[in-house]
């Protein structure tokens, strides 16, 4: 049987702590979906489309062979359920993330109590990595500077999108 986990976020932009996330999450399973979708708090900076895009980019950059990017609008659990999976991956960088994906596995267990979550606590390294302090640095930072928190690959979009 193949173990396939969803992990389920915005990705506005992907940063090197969601592509930890990433990385270790395919460690754990046969296939890893990410799932791009839409936090309904924020007024994003890419479209879905160009986040699928830049996702799968940098996925394939990294050369990981049993990871998919997909997009999805709606409940989490819902999606998880149309990929086949069980099981849903988060990245917590801190007790304040824990506190807020807490409420949402209670949410997602009402609504679906076969799906489980799987937390993956950020590195020290990417602990103070959003993608909020992404979109304040880019246009301060040098590309060199910019790398050490989000993969080259997606740079010049970065740069696209915040210098005009």
């Amino acid at each position: 049987m193949t173990r396939r986990a969803v992990y389920t976020g915005s990705f506005d932009p992907i940063t090197l702590g969601h592509l930890n996330v990433i990385q270790r999450a395919s460690l754990v399973a046969d296939e890893l979906v990410v799932g791009v979708g839409l936090n309904a708090h924020k007024t994003p900076l890419f479209s879905s489309e160009e986040r699928v895009e830049l996702v799968q980019k940098v996925v394939d950059h990294a050369g990981f062979r049993h990871v998919t990017v997909k997009p999805f609008s709606g409940l989490a659990v819902r999606f998880v359920k149309e990929c086949g999976a069980r099981l849903i991956v988060r990245g917590v960088r801190s007790v304040t993330d824990m506190e807020s994906e807490f409420t949402m596995i209670l949410a997602n267990r009402k609504l679906d109590p076969d799906i489980e979550t799987v937390f993956f606590m950020a590195g020290d390294e990417y602990s103070h990595v959003s993608s909020t302090l992404i979109k304040q640095i880019t246009v301060l930072a040098s590309d060199d500077e910019l790398a050490r928190f989000v993969p080259r690959e997606i740079i010049p979009a970065l740069r696209s999108k915040l210098e005009t």
